[in-house]
């Protein structure tokens, strides 16, 4: 099956490709991007964790975001009822559930993860949203790299 691709022209990548495949329409924003509706994804590397939630009506942004399984993070909640119904979600297998990482650039094993509002995609019909997670114990700033790890700078090296 041919993939029908569309050419734009980020601030951070350049001229991309991206799949009409993976265009996602937000029913509900992201919190303080209330006129973005309209989001891809897009691979820095092919062999990363992270991707990019890149804006398709402004070039200039862009969210790192990542799955919580690439980092061993115990990670489930429910959706409710409102938002799997704005989502148009009939099965919980057509959700793919990704979070936004904040990665300080003085110091990226700093980096942390949004726990609690998660971006919420529905993989059949391409709907997304963030949700607010209600009465939940996950924190806004998660660390996504061990106390170890962020010691042993040269752990990883080759």
């Amino acid at each position: 099956m041919e993939k029908n691709l569309e050419k734009i022209k980020t601030t951070r990548f350049g001229e991309v490709e991206v799949d009409e495949s993976l265009l996602f329409n937000f029913v509900s924003p992201i919190i303080g991007y209330n006129d973005k509706k309209r989001f891809t994804l897009i691979d820095y590397r092919p062999d990363s964790p992270f991707k990019w939630l890149q804006s398709m009506e402004d070039m200039d942004l862009a969210f790192p975001v990542t799955l919580c399984s690439y980092f061993n993070i115990d990670y489930q909640f429910e959706l409710s009822d409102e938002d799997a119904q704005l989502l148009n979600v009939k099965e919980a297998n057509e959700i793919l559930a990704l979070n936004i990482v904040t990665i300080p650039q003085i110091n990226p094993q700093g980096a942390t993860i949004n726990l609690l509002a998660p971006i919420v995609i529905n993989t059949t019909n391409n709907n997304a949203m963030q949700v607010i997670l209600k009465d939940s114990k996950y924190p806004i700033r998660h660390p996504l790299f061990d106390k170890e790890e962020e010691n042993n700078p040269n752990e990883g090296e080759k």
